[in-house]
């Protein structure tokens, strides 16, 4: 056993020294650190694969999740949308007839 460790210390996982190296980054660069090199990473890929390079990636992500979850996942995620966008229309005319109204609520 060397001087640094003890009985109590363990091995840090990959994982878990890429988190602390992460954090240790954004604390001296800053969150938009991590904007900038994202950007530059897209435009140099952009750059290398073409811009259809983005819908193959997009299809095979696609197809992947078709295969894990199957159809009744998309037909989930398509009514849990469509009544989101349903509430948020039905909110937008609420308003819009409180503000026509000047600000009366309508029952």
């Amino acid at each position: 056993m060397t001087p640094e460790e003890t009985p109590e210390s363990k091995e840090m996982t990959v994982a878990e020294a890429g988190k602390k190296g992460g954090d240790k980054v954004k604390a001296k660069y800053g969150k938009e650190f991590y904007t900038e090199i994202g950007q530059r990473g897209g435009a140099a890929t952009r750059e290398k694969h073409g811009p259809e390079f983005y819908g193959e990636i997009g299809k095979k992500g696609g197809q992947s999740t078709a295969d894990k979850h199957g159809p009744e996942f998309y037909e989930k995620i398509g009514k849990k949308g469509g009544n989101r966008v349903k509430e948020l229309i039905e909110r937008g005319k609420r308003l819009s007839e409180e503000a026509e109204s000047g600000g009366e609520k309508s029952e």
